[in-house]
């Protein structure tokens, strides 16, 4: 049974970092893609951020490109989020997901751990 845990959220001021990581287990990942979704109230659920477990291609959406970056660690399983010069609209609940390199729909979920940028 895969699980995805996140950490790291929390409560920072507009110009802050926080580092997120999503604990993946379950499986082996190496043909898998693993993606960082946010949701703020009210929104719909969006994509921030990807990377393959093999090989490390990246993709952003193009309003954190340049402060954000996605990493793996392979050893661990885990892939991180690091944000840095946070703004108030970076506000959400961040999710971790996976799903096959091939295939369109993600098949496992995290929790979802909750960003708070202040103004």
């Amino acid at each position: 049974q895969v699980q995805l845990v996140e950490s790291g959220g929390g409560l920072v001021t507009a110009g802050g970092s926080l580092r997120l990581s999503c604990a993946a287990s379950g499986r082996t990942f190496s043909s898998y893609r693993m993606v960082w979704f946010r949701q703020a109230p009210g929104k719909e659920r969006d994509f921030v951020a990807g990377i393959n477990w093999s090989g490390g291609s990246t993709a952003y959406r193009d309003s954190v490109k340049g402060r954000f970056t996605i990493s793996k660690d392979n050893a661990k399983n885990t892939v991180h989020l690091q944000m840095n010069s946070l703004k108030p609209e970076d506000t959400a609940i961040y999710y971790c997901a996976t799903r096959p390199i091939t295939a369109i729909q993600y098949d496992s979920w995290g929790q979802g751990t909750q960003v708070t940028v202040s103004s």
